[in-house]
């Protein structure tokens, strides 16, 4: 009688390095320029299957009033009831639901973004995760980037002005990209 052999997995469990990770975000400022700015207070867990990153799972959170655009009144705007409303929606998530291998190096991740109360399913291109490294004090490490543009109005964020010359004061799409280095668990 054969016994059949359960295949092993390597799955791991990482944790986002806020100090070494980074959400940011783009959008038209008057149709003509791109304005940034991003988020302070990023945290996340990883759990990696390094036998098939397909199977790997990715879950983030940010903290909405962490937001900063380099200019303090753009930034209570951002954070007040026409944008994020932080007060009624404090955190800002990201949950995948689907892996893909692209090719090597480089992941399609499907998953549910919730912004303002607003889930969504957003599609992520990952560059990444790079090849395990240790650092100086006996963590180990890796990272990602990653990126995917939204129209804000589907998450609610509607708010806009009408300029004297025509078109509007805030662009609908959002880019938004994440640096992010992960510390084994």
């Amino acid at each position: 009688m054969s016994t059949l052999a359960t295949p092993e997995t390597s799955t791991t469990t990482w944790h986002i390095d806020p100090v070494h990770s980074l959400a940011e975000f783009k959008v038209k400022h008057m149709m003509i320029a791109n304005v940034k700015g991003q988020f302070g207070k990023l945290t996340g867990r990883l759990t990696l299957d390094e036998s098939d990153l397909t199977k790997s799972r990715a879950e983030a959170w940010i903290e909405a009033a962490s937001i900063e655009t380099r200019d303090p009144q753009r930034d209570a705007h951002l954070k007040s009831a026409d944008f994020l409303d932080v007060e009624k929606f404090p955190t800002l998530s990201f949950k995948s639901t689907d892996i893909n291998l692209v090719r090597d190096g480089e992941l399609a991740v499907h998953g549910d973004l919730t912004i303002h109360g607003v889930t969504r399913p957003v599609l992520v291109m990952v560059e990444g995760p790079t090849p395990p490294t240790r650092d100086p004090w006996g963590n180990t490490r890796v990272a990602v980037s990653a990126s995917t543009k939204i129209n804000r109005k589907d998450f609610g964020l509607t708010w806009n002005a009408a300029l004297e010359t025509g078109g509007i004061l805030v662009g609908d799409e959002v880019t938004i990209t994440l640096e992010v280095e992960f510390v084994k668990a």
